[in-house]
Protein backbone atom coordinates (compact mmCIF):
# COMPACT_ATOMS: atom_id res chain seq x y z
CA UNK A 1 0.00 0.00 0.00
CA UNK A 2 1.61 2.97 -1.46
CA UNK A 3 0.82 6.24 1.32
CA UNK A 4 0.73 8.25 -2.04
CA UNK A 5 -2.50 6.21 -3.25
CA UNK A 6 -4.04 6.09 0.35
CA UNK A 7 -4.11 9.66 0.09
CA UNK A 8 -6.06 9.81 -2.66
CA UNK A 9 -8.25 7.65 -1.37
CA UNK A 10 -8.65 9.40 1.67
CA UNK A 11 -9.46 13.14 -0.75
CA UNK A 12 -12.03 11.20 -3.21
CA UNK A 13 -13.79 10.05 0.85
CA UNK A 14 -13.84 13.59 1.88
CA UNK A 15 -14.86 14.93 -1.68
CA UNK A 16 -17.16 12.50 -2.50
CA UNK A 17 -16.82 12.46 -6.14
CA UNK A 18 -13.97 11.76 -8.47
CA UNK A 19 -14.03 14.90 -10.58
CA UNK A 20 -13.28 17.34 -7.04
CA UNK A 21 -10.86 14.55 -5.53
CA UNK A 22 -8.72 15.13 -8.71
CA UNK A 23 -9.06 18.91 -9.06
CA UNK A 24 -7.69 18.96 -5.39
CA UNK A 25 -4.82 16.38 -5.79
CA UNK A 26 -4.34 18.00 -9.68
CA UNK A 27 -4.80 14.78 -11.46
CA UNK A 28 -6.94 14.26 -14.48
CA UNK A 29 -9.87 12.44 -13.54
CA UNK A 30 -9.24 9.09 -15.98
CA UNK A 31 -5.81 9.16 -13.71
CA UNK A 32 -7.61 9.01 -10.20
CA UNK A 33 -9.89 6.49 -11.43
CA UNK A 34 -7.83 4.40 -12.52
CA UNK A 35 -5.30 4.78 -9.25
CA UNK A 36 -8.65 3.93 -7.25
CA UNK A 37 -9.38 0.56 -9.11
CA UNK A 38 -5.76 -0.77 -8.66
CA UNK A 39 -5.76 0.09 -5.65
CA UNK A 40 -9.59 -2.06 -4.89
CA UNK A 41 -7.52 -4.71 -6.55
CA UNK A 42 -4.84 -4.67 -4.70
CA UNK A 43 -6.94 -5.19 -1.80
CA UNK A 44 -9.25 -7.53 -2.78
CA UNK A 45 -12.09 -5.66 -1.20
CA UNK A 46 -14.67 -2.84 -2.81
CA UNK A 47 -14.05 0.28 -0.71
CA UNK A 48 -16.59 2.38 -2.68
CA UNK A 49 -20.24 2.29 -4.08
CA UNK A 50 -20.56 5.09 -7.09
CA UNK A 51 -24.00 6.50 -7.33
CA UNK A 52 -25.18 9.28 -10.12
CA UNK A 53 -23.87 12.32 -8.12
CA UNK A 54 -21.87 10.88 -4.86
CA UNK A 55 -19.49 8.22 -4.21
CA UNK A 56 -20.08 6.65 -0.62
CA UNK A 57 -18.25 4.36 1.43
CA UNK A 58 -18.67 0.49 1.61
CA UNK A 59 -18.17 -0.60 5.06
CA UNK A 60 -14.52 -2.26 4.67
CA UNK A 61 -13.79 1.85 2.80
CA UNK A 62 -15.10 3.48 6.10
CA UNK A 63 -12.25 1.29 8.10
CA UNK A 64 -9.80 2.12 5.85
CA UNK A 65 -10.68 5.86 5.76
CA UNK A 66 -10.39 5.69 10.03
CA UNK A 67 -7.31 4.04 10.03
CA UNK A 68 -6.18 5.72 7.16
CA UNK A 69 -5.94 8.83 8.83
CA UNK A 70 -4.31 7.40 11.88
CA UNK A 71 -1.10 6.27 9.56
CA UNK A 72 -1.17 9.26 7.39
CA UNK A 73 -1.23 11.37 10.95
CA UNK A 74 1.40 9.19 12.30
CA UNK A 75 3.65 9.54 9.35
CA UNK A 76 3.43 13.19 9.48
CA UNK A 77 4.47 13.15 13.47
CA UNK A 78 7.11 11.03 12.61
CA UNK A 79 8.89 12.81 10.20
CA UNK A 80 8.77 15.99 11.60
CA UNK A 81 10.19 14.38 14.71
CA UNK A 82 12.98 12.73 12.72
CA UNK A 83 13.94 16.05 11.34
CA UNK A 84 17.92 16.77 12.59
CA UNK A 85 18.51 20.32 14.07
CA UNK A 86 20.83 21.87 16.05
CA UNK A 87 17.72 22.81 17.75
CA UNK A 88 15.21 20.50 19.79
CA UNK A 89 12.14 20.48 17.97
CA UNK A 90 9.17 18.76 17.09
CA UNK A 91 5.51 17.95 17.86
CA UNK A 92 4.43 16.28 21.44
CA UNK A 93 1.14 14.81 21.39
CA UNK A 94 -0.94 15.35 24.38
CA UNK A 95 -4.38 14.06 25.37
CA UNK A 96 -6.23 14.98 28.37
CA UNK A 97 -9.04 14.19 30.13
CA UNK A 98 -11.67 16.84 31.35
CA UNK A 99 -9.28 18.37 34.67
CA UNK A 100 -8.09 21.79 36.20
CA UNK A 101 -5.05 19.29 36.80
CA UNK A 102 -4.32 20.39 33.12
CA UNK A 103 -3.15 23.70 34.05
CA UNK A 104 -0.37 22.38 35.41
CA UNK A 105 0.82 20.78 32.07
CA UNK A 106 0.01 24.22 30.40
CA UNK A 107 2.72 25.62 32.77
CA UNK A 108 5.31 23.10 31.43
CA UNK A 109 4.76 23.53 28.13
CA UNK A 110 4.71 27.35 28.64
CA UNK A 111 8.18 27.14 30.27
CA UNK A 112 9.38 24.25 27.36
CA UNK A 113 8.28 26.65 24.38
CA UNK A 114 10.09 29.45 26.13
CA UNK A 115 13.33 27.26 26.36
CA UNK A 116 12.54 25.11 22.98
CA UNK A 117 10.47 27.40 20.27
CA UNK A 118 10.73 24.96 17.55
CA UNK A 119 8.46 22.54 19.50
CA UNK A 120 4.87 22.52 18.28
CA UNK A 121 2.09 20.80 20.60
CA UNK A 122 -0.81 18.27 19.29
CA UNK A 123 -3.73 18.73 21.95
CA UNK A 124 -6.49 16.40 22.55
CA UNK A 125 -9.45 16.25 24.27
CA UNK A 126 -10.94 12.53 25.74
CA UNK A 127 -11.80 10.47 28.25
CA UNK A 128 -9.19 8.15 29.42
CA UNK A 129 -10.41 5.26 27.30
CA UNK A 130 -9.89 7.89 24.09
CA UNK A 131 -6.56 8.82 25.11
CA UNK A 132 -5.46 5.83 26.07
CA UNK A 133 -6.37 4.11 22.43
CA UNK A 134 -4.49 7.04 20.72
CA UNK A 135 -1.25 5.96 22.80
CA UNK A 136 -1.81 2.27 21.65
CA UNK A 137 -1.71 3.65 18.03
CA UNK A 138 1.27 5.89 18.10
CA UNK A 139 -1.06 9.38 17.91
CA UNK A 140 -0.25 10.45 21.21
CA UNK A 141 2.52 10.85 22.81
CA UNK A 142 1.37 11.28 26.68
CA UNK A 143 -1.93 11.16 28.31
CA UNK A 144 -3.30 12.70 31.56
CA UNK A 145 -5.62 10.49 32.93
CA UNK A 146 -7.83 10.58 35.97
CA UNK A 147 -8.41 7.43 38.02
CA UNK A 148 -9.49 4.78 38.00
CA UNK A 149 -8.41 3.23 34.81
CA UNK A 150 -6.04 0.33 33.99
CA UNK A 151 -2.38 1.76 34.11
CA UNK A 152 -0.57 -1.63 34.21
CA UNK A 153 0.87 -1.87 30.28
CA UNK A 154 2.01 1.68 30.96
CA UNK A 155 4.96 3.93 32.49
CA UNK A 156 2.89 6.66 34.53
CA UNK A 157 3.44 9.35 37.79
CA UNK A 158 1.07 10.06 39.68
CA UNK A 159 0.49 13.77 39.98
CA UNK A 160 0.05 15.11 43.70
CA UNK A 161 -2.81 16.14 42.41
CA UNK A 162 -6.82 15.06 43.02
CA UNK A 163 -9.88 15.83 41.30
CA UNK A 164 -12.97 15.93 43.51
CA UNK A 165 -16.15 14.69 42.36
CA UNK A 166 -19.69 16.36 43.48
CA UNK A 167 -22.95 16.85 41.43
CA UNK A 168 -23.62 19.33 39.08
CA UNK A 169 -27.50 20.90 39.70
CA UNK A 170 -29.91 23.13 38.15
CA UNK A 171 -30.38 25.79 40.32
CA UNK A 172 -34.60 25.56 40.79
CA UNK A 173 -33.42 21.65 41.48
CA UNK A 174 -34.26 20.19 45.54
CA UNK A 175 -30.83 19.77 46.05
CA UNK A 176 -29.45 23.17 45.15
CA UNK A 177 -29.58 24.65 48.47
CA UNK A 178 -27.74 21.15 49.99
CA UNK A 179 -23.62 22.19 51.20
CA UNK A 180 -23.25 18.12 50.37
CA UNK A 181 -24.61 15.20 48.38
CA UNK A 182 -25.07 12.08 49.97
CA UNK A 183 -25.86 8.49 48.23
CA UNK A 184 -29.83 8.62 49.25
CA UNK A 185 -29.93 11.82 47.79
CA UNK A 186 -29.45 10.59 44.69
CA UNK A 187 -31.95 7.83 44.12
CA UNK A 188 -35.21 9.84 42.55
CA UNK A 189 -33.14 12.28 40.62
CA UNK A 190 -32.25 11.94 36.47
CA UNK A 191 -28.81 11.37 36.26
CA UNK A 192 -25.98 11.89 33.76
CA UNK A 193 -22.70 9.88 34.60
CA UNK A 194 -19.29 9.83 32.74
CA UNK A 195 -19.14 6.86 30.23
CA UNK A 196 -15.64 6.03 31.40
CA UNK A 197 -15.42 2.55 31.79
CA UNK A 198 -14.03 2.03 35.11
CA UNK A 199 -15.47 4.79 36.98
CA UNK A 200 -19.07 3.07 37.41
CA UNK A 201 -17.37 0.82 40.26
CA UNK A 202 -15.85 3.93 41.97
CA UNK A 203 -19.20 5.33 42.19
CA UNK A 204 -20.69 2.10 43.22
CA UNK A 205 -18.02 1.85 45.76
CA UNK A 206 -18.90 5.01 47.13
CA UNK A 207 -23.00 4.25 47.21
CA UNK A 208 -21.98 1.22 48.76
CA UNK A 209 -24.24 -0.38 46.10
CA UNK A 210 -24.52 -0.61 42.52
CA UNK A 211 -25.93 1.97 40.03
CA UNK A 212 -28.93 0.25 39.20
CA UNK A 213 -30.73 1.92 42.36
CA UNK A 214 -29.85 5.10 40.65
CA UNK A 215 -32.11 7.06 37.67
CA UNK A 216 -29.07 7.30 34.75
CA UNK A 217 -30.90 8.03 32.02
CA UNK A 218 -27.60 9.13 29.88
CA UNK A 219 -23.78 9.63 29.63
CA UNK A 220 -21.48 11.53 28.78
CA UNK A 221 -17.54 11.48 27.61
CA UNK A 222 -16.69 15.45 27.44
CA UNK A 223 -19.02 17.60 30.41
CA UNK A 224 -19.69 20.60 28.53
CA UNK A 225 -22.60 19.15 26.28
CA UNK A 226 -23.97 17.55 29.72
CA UNK A 227 -23.93 20.25 31.36
CA UNK A 228 -26.26 21.95 28.61
CA UNK A 229 -29.02 19.45 30.04
CA UNK A 230 -28.56 20.32 33.72
CA UNK A 231 -28.54 23.92 32.96
CA UNK A 232 -32.22 23.09 30.91
CA UNK A 233 -33.38 21.42 34.15
CA UNK A 234 -33.17 17.54 32.47
CA UNK A 235 -30.96 15.80 34.65
CA UNK A 236 -28.04 16.37 37.21
CA UNK A 237 -24.84 15.00 36.34
CA UNK A 238 -22.56 13.65 38.40
CA UNK A 239 -19.05 15.14 37.70
CA UNK A 240 -15.82 16.13 38.60
CA UNK A 241 -15.27 19.85 39.95
CA UNK A 242 -13.93 22.89 38.41
CA UNK A 243 -15.33 21.34 34.39
CA UNK A 244 -17.87 24.37 34.17
CA UNK A 245 -17.76 27.13 35.53
CA UNK A 246 -20.74 27.94 37.06
CA UNK A 247 -20.05 31.91 37.91
CA UNK A 248 -23.31 33.96 36.94
CA UNK A 249 -25.00 30.97 35.85
CA UNK A 250 -27.98 28.98 36.75
CA UNK A 251 -25.80 25.58 37.66
CA UNK A 252 -24.02 24.62 41.09
CA UNK A 253 -21.41 21.91 42.02
CA UNK A 254 -22.30 20.17 45.40
CA UNK A 255 -19.29 18.37 46.71
CA UNK A 256 -20.13 14.21 47.34
CA UNK A 257 -19.88 13.22 50.99
CA UNK A 258 -17.93 11.38 52.16
CA UNK A 259 -15.79 13.05 49.67
CA UNK A 260 -15.20 11.09 46.86
CA UNK A 261 -11.88 11.76 45.21
CA UNK A 262 -9.85 10.75 41.98
CA UNK A 263 -5.89 10.95 41.59
CA UNK A 264 -4.55 11.98 38.19
CA UNK A 265 -1.64 10.53 36.74
CA UNK A 266 0.73 11.00 33.26
CA UNK A 267 1.03 8.15 31.28
CA UNK A 268 3.14 6.65 28.46
CA UNK A 269 3.66 3.97 26.74
CA UNK A 270 6.28 1.24 28.08
CA UNK A 271 9.41 1.38 25.83
CA UNK A 272 8.11 4.30 23.71
CA UNK A 273 10.85 5.73 21.53
CA UNK A 274 10.33 9.27 21.90
CA UNK A 275 11.74 12.26 19.59
CA UNK A 276 13.96 14.97 21.49
CA UNK A 277 10.93 17.16 21.88
CA UNK A 278 9.11 14.51 24.20
CA UNK A 279 12.10 13.45 26.00
CA UNK A 280 12.76 16.70 27.20
CA UNK A 281 8.84 17.32 28.01
CA UNK A 282 9.35 13.56 30.35
CA UNK A 283 12.42 15.32 31.70
CA UNK A 284 10.81 18.36 32.66
CA UNK A 285 8.31 16.90 34.21
CA UNK A 286 9.89 14.28 36.29
CA UNK A 287 12.51 16.86 37.59
CA UNK A 288 9.07 18.94 38.66
CA UNK A 289 8.38 16.05 40.65
CA UNK A 290 11.78 14.13 41.89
Amino acid sequence: MELRVLNYFLTVAREKTISKAAEVLHLSQPTLSKQLKDFEEELGVKLFIRGNRYITLTEEGVYLANRGKEILSLVEITTANIHKSDMISGQIGIGAGETRAFEFIVERLHELKSKHPAINFQLYSGNANDVLDKIDHGLLDFGLVIDPVEKQKYDYLRLPLVDKWGLLVNNSSDLAGKESIAPNDLRQVPLLISNQSLVDNQLSEWLGGNLDSLNIIGTYNLLYNASLLVKENISSALCIDGIINTTNTNLTFIPLSPSLTASINIVWKKQQSFSSASKVFLQLIQEEWN
